[in-house]
């Protein structure tokens, strides 16, 4: 996936996901500041708590937007493929961590972690199904 740089769909899912990261990085930084300075209470606390999940919300519209607009047919199923695997994986993990949890209390897996869980095995997913097209 994403190996044709000329291509207009690639380029732009580049540049919306380097600036989705980019407010990913702002708000962390100032969600985290603000909470660590000044001790934010109610809505405002929830409202900074939520600001870092919104680019990653936003992510999953750049993921859609790409699948719309990807012509080329290999690289929308090798995006796909990948997507279904890495999600097959996160859901056989995080449910194989939560039974750990439970019965034998392994240390609890934090949530704002599934998202990142998630594009790793991405990574390794979309690496062994483009591996079959070489």
């Amino acid at each position: 996936m994403i190996c044709a740089t000329n291509n207009p769909a690639v380029r732009r899912y580049k540049r919306r996901f380097l600036v989705t990261m980019l407010f990913y990085v702002l708000f962390i930084v100032v969600s985290v500041w603000v909470f660590v300075h000044h001790r934010p209470a109610g809505v405002l606390a929830y409202g900074l708590a939520v600001l870092p999940a919104l680019p990653i919300v936003g992510m999953l519209a750049v993921f859609g937007l790409y699948l719309a607009e990807e012509k080329d047919e290999l690289q929308r199923s090798i995006f796909v493929e990948s997507m279904l695997w890495s999600t097959g994986a996160t859901l056989a993990a995080t449910t194989v961590w939560g039974f750990l949890e439970n019965f034998v209390h392994v240390p609890h897996l934090q949530l704002i972690l599934i998202f990142p869980l998630y594009c790793f095995f991405w990574g390794i997913s979309a690496a062994i199904v483009m591996m079959r097209y070489r």
